[in-house]
């Protein structure tokens, strides 16, 4: 039995739920118990959910047992979302700049559960949501650049133009020594390569743009992504001549400098 279904069997045998999820959350500790979280997305009601998400940062602290409460009634509003109830995705867009790191991490699970049974919906709120905050931008790149949702080539396409814009959006920022920035930047540090490997020929196209630009910050996200296995899967030789492009730009950067000692 997989445990996701050894615990949907378990919680419908549990009279105290709270108790049950605190209990087995793996929390404190560096990883959150997500098959259950699972489970409980599957099974929970709409009511456990609301009062789940209805506790506090103060009340549900990171890294304890009470904020994988909170982690599971964010997950689950996906589900309901997912079954219609957009209501919800306003609630769900504003703990994606909750302060705690879990919760934001539970945004985006939620968000992909929607994608599975909408995946066009998913990408027409997050265009918008590509347009928020730091961590708004940050939540619809990580929902949107998940393997198993990208399926269809037309709908890459359009996640490939969200990236594109969230990307443009860094070039241009003043501020990027706050949390949310460093967020979004780590975030960003793998999407690229997850949405061009599904579209090759227009992917690397987009991001063949970015090879030139003179940001520190987005000359990070490039070359992060470059170090991805799958891109150097779906082409070696593409891939060594964007390092290359990185090289050369650097050393061009580094010449005056050290030419003047």
């Amino acid at each position: 039995m997989k445990k996701v279904e050894m615990y949907i069997q378990q919680l419908q045998n549990c009279r105290d739920w709270d108790e049950y999820l605190m209990t087995n959350s793996g929390l404190p500790g560096p990883r959150g118990n997500l098959e259950l979280a699972e489970a409980v997305r599957m099974i929970g009601s709409e009511e456990a959910f609301l009062k789940y998400i209805s506790l506090k940062p103060e009340e549900a602290p990171e890294n304890t047992r009470e904020v994988f409460l909170v982690f599971c009634g964010v997950v689950g509003l996906g589900r309901l979302i997912s079954e219609g109830k957009n209501e919800y995705l306003k609630i769900l867009q504003q703990f994606a700049s909750d302060p705690r790191w879990r919760i934001r991490e539970a945004v985006a699970i939620a968000l992909q559960a929607y994608g599975e049974r909408d995946m066009d919906g998913l990408i027409n709120d997050m265009k918008y949501w590509a347009e928020g905050n730091n961590y708004e931008k940050r939540a619809a790149a990580a929902a949107l650049c998940e393997p198993k949702l990208l399926k269809k080539k037309e709908q890459v396409m359009c996640i490939l133009q969200i990236l594109d814009k969230i990307t443009e959006s860094i070039r241009g920022m003043k501020s990027k020594n706050n949390e949310s920035f460093k967020t979004l930047k780590k975030g960003m540090a793998y999407c690229w390569s997850v949405a061009i490997v599904k579209a090759p020929d227009e992917g690397k196209r987009m991001f063949e743009r970015w090879l030139l630009i003179d940001d520190r910050d987005i000359n990070w996200i490039i070359k992060e992504n470059l170090k991805k296995d799958r891109l150097k899967r779906m082409d070696e030789v593409w891939l060594q001549k964007c390092n290359k492009v990185i090289d050369d730009k650097l050393s061009a950067f580094l010449t005056p400098i050290f030419s003047s000692y």
